[in-house]
Formats: structure tokens, sequence, C-alpha cells
């Protein structure tokens, strides 16, 4: 299903902590846009709701819809540097058609 890597769950669990919401799930709420691609920039921390799918990645609780089900299905989330001093979240997704697997170095 969805994972979420070491790294990604620290930062996850250092930003709850730093804004006072420790104790709350991170829910993902992926967008298809009209090229197929896959948007993530709708995420944040909230309780978790009956009827949420609700898995627990790296000690991490992830909620997010049913109907997000299939975009995330196989997805890696993980917390990488973009450039020097910049860090970011990103989805290693194979449903979308922008996606390139890692390659080894």
């Amino acid at each position: 299903m969805f994972k979420v890597t070491q790294r990604a769950a620290t930062q996850i669990l250092t930003s709850a902590q730093q804004n006072n919401l420790t104790g709350l799930a991170l829910r993902l709420a992926p967008q298809r846009n009209p090229d197929g691609s896959i948007e993530y920039n709708k995420m944040g921390f909230d309780q978790i709701n009956a009827g949420d799918v609700h898995l627990i990645c790296e000690g991490i609780d992830i909620v997010f819809e049913p109907i997000y089900k299939e975009l995330l299905n196989g997805a890696i989330m993980d917390f990488v540097e973009i450039e020097p001093g910049q860090f970011s979240f990103i989805f290693l997704n194979p449903n979308d058609p922008n996606y390139l697997p890692p390659t080894e170095n």
C-alpha cells in the first residue's frame, strides 16, 4: 500500500511537535491533474474520522479518504534535500505517468 520513509517520518513528527499537533494523524488528499499527474499539496494534521483509510507507517498515523486509495497505492513519501539547504517531501508514485523509478548510484 502506501509507505513513509524514516526520514519523512522524522520530519512529520518534528513538524507536529513544533506546531503542538502531536497526536493528530497526517491527512493526505492527492489530486489527479488533467494530464494524469498527481499533486500532493493538500496535506496536514487532522483527526482520524470514521470511514478513513488509516495506516501506521514508521510510527506515523496516515489517513485519507477511501477515494484516494487508488492514487496512493504503492506510493512512497520521502523527505529529501532538493538543492543545498532546501528540503521537501516527495512522493514516488507508480500511479503517476511522470514517475521514474529511482536508479542505483
